[in-house]
């Protein structure tokens, strides 16, 4: 659930960065793609959150030792963990000028505590007709996550198990956090990296 906005300024949600790296010419490309369409905003929004949760693979889904960071990597490359495919969704639509930001959860890693934590990233975007912000998770489905784009009742990738210490984080922030960016930027291997690497708290 949504909670605090860490900016009122919707502008905040819209800059480009480092890794949201909108004014690559791949990413101009299909940004330019989705609003050849002239599609209602709800439904862009819906289109690119579904393109990025299903067609740019979870690296981890996939065991791919490739890291990739930036918004244009994931797309040249088609993965890369939450991270990177929050922040290829975020440079998306910013490109298409629809403001969009970054939550997070604490999770264990596995099904149980003894695997461990980790923070996992999804998206918060501004839906201009309604006049509101909504959760999107485009981590990429597989057998027991089913997210899914719904403007009325959350459905993201993973429940928060309060009784297992999860965390859902209820701020929108306006840039990826940073602990999440750095362990992208510091590996190597994504496969030793998601064992072992992950921040486990924001």
């Amino acid at each position: 659930m949504i909670g605090t906005i860490e900016s009122n300024d919707l502008g905040d949600y819209l800059h480009e960065t480092e890794e949201l790296d909108f004014g690559h010419p791949v990413i101009q490309r299909k940004a330019a793609e989705l609003k050849a369409k002239s599609l209602p905003d709800i439904q862009l929004i819906k289109e690119a959150f579904e393109y990025v949760r299903d067609e740019i693979s979870h690296s981890w889904d996939i065991q791919s030792k490739r890291i990739t960071r930036k918004a244009s990597e994931a797309l040249i490359h088609k993965e890369g963990i939450c991270y990177a495919k929050s922040n290829l969704l975020a440079a998306l639509l910013r490109c298409l000028g629809i403001p969009t930001g970054f939550c997070y959860q604490r999770l264990t890693i596995g099904d149980h505590p003894d695997t461990g934590y980790c923070i996992h990233a999804l998206n918060a975007v501004y839906v201009p007709s309604l006049a509101r912000w909504i959760r999107l998770d485009a981590r990429g489905n597989k057998a027991g996550v089913d997210a899914q784009f719904s403007v009325d009742e959350e459905r993201l990738a993973f429940p928060v198990r309060d009784y297992y210490g999860e965390i859902d984080y209820p701020t929108v922030y306006s840039s990826p956090n940073p602990k999440t960016m750095r362990v992208l930027r510091e590996h190597t291997d994504c496969l030793a990296m998601y064992r072992h690497g992950l921040p486990t708290e924001l």
